[in-house]
């Protein structure tokens, strides 16, 4: 059985990644661009498109200008070893978004901003605590009254982690 280690890169922040953690990531528009609700609804059909397929979504907001989504990476299928990586699943999310987007917002330019803020939830208070940031987060920016009533949330209602 392979052990495993702690992968370290670095652009402008760093960015670990460890086989079978569960990670919370924020990513933000490029100079908080403001997304359309089309947009938006967008950006969370781009997320949820590999859940339970490349990884796990938990719980996912998308903001007008920024979104958190807390996930699992899986294991490849072809490999039985090797977990998709957090830098492969962010590429995916924001290169198809961002193509779509520009279909519809026209004359914007950039979408994303290229780094992101992730970060290795470590124990399951962290997680409990970081999936009711993600739920409220459109309850304290005033967009809703409750996480569901905000129609880009999404949460798994049937977790098995």
């Amino acid at each position: 059985m392979p052990q495993e280690e702690l992968k370290i890169t670095q652009r402008d922040l760093p960015h670990w990644e460890f086989d079978g953690a569960v990670y919370f990531i924020t990513f933000k528009t490029w100079n908080r661009l403001e997304l359309t609700p089309a947009a938006r609804q967008i950006v969370l059909d781009a997320c949820l498109f590999f859940h339970r397929k490349r990884y796990d979504v938990f719980v996912l907001v998308v903001m007008p200008d920024h979104v958190h989504i807390l996930i699992h990476p899986l294991v490849k299928e072809e490999s039985e070893e090797e977990y998709w990586s957090v830098s492969s699943i962010m590429h995916s999310i924001k290169s198809y978004s961002a193509k779509q987007i520009l279909k519809i917002m026209t004359n914007i330019g950039q979408v994303w901003q290229s780094e992101r803020y992730d970060r290795i939830v470590r124990n399951d208070l962290e997680l409990t605590n970081m999936w009711e940031y993600i739920r409220q987060n459109s309850v304290k920016a005033g967009l809703s009254d409750s996480p569901e009533d905000y129609p880009f949330f999404w949460q798994e209602t049937d977790l098995q982690i």
